[in-house]
């Protein structure tokens, strides 16, 4: 990576993992250990998690991301959450076609597309997920399933 033009980024997700009141508790312990990172510090939490993450890390040097975004701006889609509501929040990033969204919820290139655009379209950083689950990296199939 030409670091001169791109800045590093570590970025964890915190999938289905703590309370409103475990997150705070993480980021306070967090917020020392990175606070003279050479690169951007990304948490993306859970949704019920996503203020108590903007609040916590007010003053830090931590980012904070969603785990996912709708492509619509709104409308009847129950239990998602869009990107302008994600914007207006104060999050800056959202992960984006994750290998479990695919597995487990049918999530597509199609859809992956649509959800970037949306991200993009209301100024989020993004990441986007295009690698392959745990069994393909075992077989070593890697670069079939991304199409390196």
């Amino acid at each position: 990576m030409k670091k001169d033009v791109r800045k590093a980024v570590i970025a964890g997700n915190w999938k289905m993992n703590k309370t409103p009141a475990e997150a705070t508790a993480f980021i306070e312990e967090l917020k020392p250990l990175v606070a003279d990172a050479s690169c951007d510090v990304v948490i993306c939490v859970p949704f019920v998690d996503l203020q108590n993450a903007l609040d916590a890390t007010k003053g830090s040097n931590i980012k904070v991301g969603a785990e996912n975004c709708h492509w619509a701006s709104n409308g009847a889609f129950t239990g998602e959450v869009a990107a302008p509501m994600l914007k207006e929040m104060g999050v800056e990033y959202v992960v984006i076609g994750h290998s479990e969204r695919r597995a487990y919820f049918g999530e597509t290139d199609e859809t992956v597309q649509m959800r970037t655009r949306a991200a993009i379209d209301n100024g989020l950083k993004v990441i986007l997920c295009v690698g392959e689950v745990l069994e393909q990296r075992e077989q070593g199939i890697t670069e079939e399933v991304v199409g390196l």
